[in-house]
């Protein structure tokens, strides 16, 4: 029977090592709920749960939290420094009215702080914004925004108590938060994107777009950060931000996914891996932006964390990433170019091996189950031209048999003019992007092959500018890469195909692994 789409995620950074980290889990829905969930609308059926009952998040006595990242861990220390609300009332730093509330509010047990805000909420957002905007000293700051994010998380729907209170006062509720992320202070930097994330997404209504482009652009330049040891929480930030669909469309607008697999693509440790894998995954549930998202070479980037991974939660998070691949978009189309995509990075292979574990999660099971199916069927339909498009399009050109077969080529070279000269452009920005001298040799060869046989082809690959680059690697140190853009050269000049083939015959390196001339 097939699984219910309910997905249950524990709500927290999560250092690497940690038991409690962010865990990606799959309950059905006759299953009982978990204590204090939280549900999110992805789309249609389909739900993320907030589970806080494994990290005990934020506890309503006043002892430590359990820290699961960097910015946990010094909110406890943070949490342990108590202010002397006296000493800014008689320095006239703050009000009276303040001091009466937060005086009392901070010392008040959960229930008691319930009843509070029951009798005067207006107070409770008043007194926060105007500490926030008085009190510069950083220690202080931080205790105050601690506290705040203590207290929503206490109760998800007292963001719009703040929200509530900017509306009536006619002021933004963003600007005072998103003013503190110009601070120095790098704790205070992110606690306030973790509140900005919760009252974007627990209220009632949506952030504003300009705010929202802000705060996403700010959250993709986190990510970009060199050595950032605050990117656990950037990255936790954004997978809130994700499980909305207006917020993932601006995101993808302000070039957030090539951020993500720019960062993936890098060195990272498996709880980032599984985070950012996380925002993909989340979307993907928006059909259109599935059907656009290996544009962005996300699959190979994936396949490639899969191969090398030996976490089961980033491989469970990836396996799901590649099923709404294959499911969310609306054009058969898409879906094959997707299936393709991943037979070419050799998903196969790793679904046999993740086949030969044994996993106690059924939904994994289930996922490799269907990967499997599917990728094996568009195996069987897949004609040599399918072949060759899928690894052009991954980018991750080798020298397959298509390259060198001259029945390919007289029968396919005229169709890399379909849709604008899509293969062409490809070939021509590898021989541009890459370093590989495996992918320029190719690539080169490929530019060869379509002039060969296909009769108004050097004038296509001059107006792509496709001459120039394989005349630039005439000189290229590899020597692979010289004797291809060489053999390119005299395909992209000589008209006469008997002679060249003989001069061929003569060039070829007898010792050079690899080189494939073309035949006359």
């Amino acid at each position: 029977m097939r699984r219910s789409n309910t997905y249950v995620v524990n709500d927290s950074d999560g250092p690497e090592g940690q038991q409690a980290d962010s865990k990606l889990r799959f309950f059905s829905r006759s299953n009982s709920e978990p204590a204090h969930c939280h549900r999110i609308n992805l789309t249609g059926e389909t739900e993320i749960r907030m589970d806080n009952v494994m990290t005990s998040h934020y506890l309503q006595t006043k002892g430590a939290q359990v820290a699961t990242s960097l910015l946990q861990q010094r909110a406890n220390d943070v949490r342990s420094n108590r202010v002397n609300w006296q000493s800014y009332l008689q320095g006239q730093m703050i009000s009276s009215e303040d001091f009466s509330f937060i005086s009392k509010f901070d010392t008040a047990s959960s229930e008691v702080r319930k009843a509070i805000l029951i009798e005067n909420p207006s107070q409770f957002a008043k007194t926060f914004f105007n500490l926030m905007s008085q009190i510069a000293k950083d220690q202080t700051l931080q205790y105050i925004l601690t506290m705040l994010d203590d207290v929503l998380q206490e109760d998800k729907s007292r963001v719009d108590i703040f929200k509530g209170y900017a509306k009536r006062s006619k002021e933004s509720v963003w600007s005072p938060f998103l003013h503190l992320l110009n601070r120095d202070d790098r704790f205070i930097v992110y606690q306030t994107s973790r509140i900005i994330a919760k009252i974007a997404c627990w209220s009632k209504e949506s952030m504003g777009a300009e705010d929202l482009k802000f705060y996403l652009n700010w959250l993709k330049d986190q990510l970009r950060q060199p050595g950032n040891e605050y990117m656990q929480t950037a990255a936790r930030c954004l997978q809130m931000m994700l499980r909305i669909d207006m917020y993932r469309q601006v995101f993808v607008e302000v070039d957030g996914i090539s951020t993500i697999v720019m960062v993936l693509a890098g060195k990272v440790g498996f709880q980032i891996q599984y985070q950012l894998t996380f925002c993909l995954w989340c979307l993907t549930f928006n059909p259109d932006l599935a059907e656009k998202m290996n544009r962005y070479n996300i699959i190979p980037t994936l396949a490639d964390i899969l191969s090398e991974n030996v976490k089961e939660k980033v491989s469970r998070i990836i396996l799901a990433v590649f099923r709404n691949l294959l499911e969310k978009p609306a054009e058969t189309e898409t879906i094959q170019d997707h299936a393709l995509a991943m037979v070419q990075c050799k998903v196969l292979k790793q679904l046999e091996l993740l086949d030969s574990r044994k996993f106690d999660d059924p939904d994994i099971v289930d996922d490799i189950l269907f990967l499997n199916e599917n990728l094996q069927k568009s195996v069987q339909d897949l004609s040599s031209f399918d072949e060759y498009c899928s690894e052009v399009k991954s980018g991750r050109l080798e020298w397959s048999p298509v390259h060198k077969s001259e029945r390919f080529w007289r029968e396919n070279a005229p169709r890399l003019n379909e849709k604008n000269y899509e293969l062409l452009k490809i070939l021509v920005r590898l021989l541009s992007d890459s370093k590989d001298p495996l992918i320029l040799s190719v690539s080169a060869h490929d530019l060869g092959e379509y002039v060969r046989y296909y009769p108004r082809g050097k004038n296509v690959i001059e107006q792509l500018g496709g001459k120039q680059l394989v005349m630039q690697y005439l000189s290229h140190d590899d020597p692979n890469v010289r004797f291809e853009a060489l053999i390119a050269v005299q395909k992209l000049m000589v008209h006469n195909w008997e002679y060249l083939g003989r001069q061929l015959q003569d060039t070829t390196p007898k010792d050079a692994p690899g080189l494939v001339p073309a035949k006359a």
